[in-house]
Order: structure tokens, then sequence, then C-alpha cells
């Protein structure tokens, strides 16, 4: 099941990866509670008829209010549904944003040059590096082997780091901003599964490799890389992540240098 969403309407555009409870509850015909929290959040961002942050507490609250009606014991993190977001408002000139977990947002310069908006974003890191030193010697998958590790990250949502998830500490976690879109060429919106896989955790996500192969053949030549790659790995062992293939939600925005003259 895609537990990824994106959302479009009028000058807002956003990214959700949802994250299923680790108690692995489905509800109505079968969806996760990572499929819901995304597509939750996803809805309240598209009204688009409030600021930014406001909209991000609806949405956690919308959350919270869903899981409460589908009888889910919010007392045990285990059991919240939750998700990452990246979402952005084009109004006068300026990129409004917002934005928790790891869902990040890219902006490529005209110059060339290009910059991440937020930086604390790889939560995972620790248990990836556990699963690069020790996969060899294991004969499962990164979710059976290292389940007692996976479930100490997901404790720490919302203290060691932020998600969307019905708890009220999930808004000490947004980070926001506005960038003036003066000499800003492209802005990207993406999950996580579009981050080029890498041999070790511990270095930092190319985004170098990234941007380049989307000024060659936008999302498409990075999505189609990224899936290459993990093809040759199916058991997650050469570059360590959870699942062969990750879900994907990705918006490019691409601004005309003529766009503030006309």
């Amino acid at each position: 099941m895609n537990e990824d969403s994106v959302v479009v309407n009028g000058n807002l555009f956003g990214v959700f990866d949802g994250a299923t409870s680790l108690d692995k509850t489905t509800f109505d015909d079968g969806v996760t509670g990572g499929y819901l929290a995304s597509t939750i959040a996803g809805e309240e961002f598209r009204t688009n008829d409030a600021p930014l942050i406001d909209l991000a507490l609806r949405a956690n609250t919308a959350i919270l209010e869903e899981m409460m009606s589908k009888g889910v014991d919010v007392a045990k993190k285990e059991n919240l549904w939750s998700t990452s977001a990246a979402v952005g408002r084009v109004e006068n000139g300026r990129f409004d944003w917002v934005q928790s977990g790891d869902s990040l947002i890219l902006v490529i310069y005209e110059d060339g040059s290009h910059a991440l908006l937020v930086q604390d974003y790889d939560h995972d890191q620790e248990t990836l590096k556990m699963w690069k030193e020790t996969a060899s010697d294991r004969s499962g998958t990164i979710l059976e082997e290292l389940s007692a590790q996976i479930r100490k990250v997901r404790a720490g949502m919302n203290i060691t780091y932020g998600v969307m998830n019905g708890e009220e500490q999930a808004l000490d976690f947004l980070r926001h901003g506005s960038v003036d879109l003066d000499g800003v060429q492209h802005i990207l919106m993406f999950t996580d599964g579009l981050f080029i896989p890498r041999e070790n955790p511990e270095t930092n996500s190319d985004f170098d490799q990234l941007v380049s192969l989307f000024l060659d053949g936008g999302l498409e030549a990075v999505r189609d890389y990224v899936r290459s790659l993990e093809k040759t790995d199916p058991g997650c062992r050469r570059y360590p992540r959870f699942k062969t293939h990750d879900d994907i939600a990705a918006i490019s925005l691409s601004f005309p240098a003529s766009r503030l003259a006309a």
C-alpha cells in the first residue's frame, strides 16, 4: 500500500509520508494507519484557507480525532499513526513553507547552487548504521532483526524527532519559514523514497547528485536512478534501508526567470 500522498490546490503544494503503527492494525477496507495519517493531513492542508502553521495544527488534531474514533489506544506510541510533511505556498514572490519529519524541501537557484531548508532530518541513521554493520550475519529482514531498535526510535516521536501523529508535542517540532523567489529556478518537495541510496548511513545523502539528475531529466530521472540502485540490492544490505522500494511522493515547482518582471 502506498502510504505517501501528494496535495496540490491552487498555490499550495505538499507531500506527506505516512508511517504505519508498529502494532500493524489496519482499518476499514484494510488501509493502514500510515495511509490514513498522510491522507488526513493532506486533506486538511488541501483546504488552503489559513496560515500553514494553523493548517499543520488542524492536520495534527484531525489525525488524533480519527485515531480516537477508530478506537486506537493513543496513550501508547507504538499504536499512533504518523506522517511527515513538506508543504509550501507560493504567494507575492515568496515561498512560505512548513515541514515535519524527513519529508524535505530543496531549493535550486539560477546560479546552479542549491540548499535544503532543513538539515536535522535523519532520525533513522542509528538503525541503518546497525544494519550495515550486522546485516551480513543475519538471515531475516531489517524489520525482523532490528525490531527492538526500530521500536526504540519510534518511541522517540516528538521527543527526539518530530512527526504529525496527534500528539500536542508534534507542534514543537514543526519547522517553517519563507523564501524569496528572486533567483530561484526550482523548488523540490519530496519524501524519503526519493533519497538516493547510500552505502554508508553515516554519510550525508547526496543531494548534489539528486539535483544533477533532476536538472537533466526531471523527477522521473531521479526516481528511475533510485529504483535502479534499489533493484540491485533487494535485501537492503549494500544500501541499508527498510524495504526494497520505498513509497515516493514528489513535486517540482519551476520559476521562469522572467516571472518577476511580468
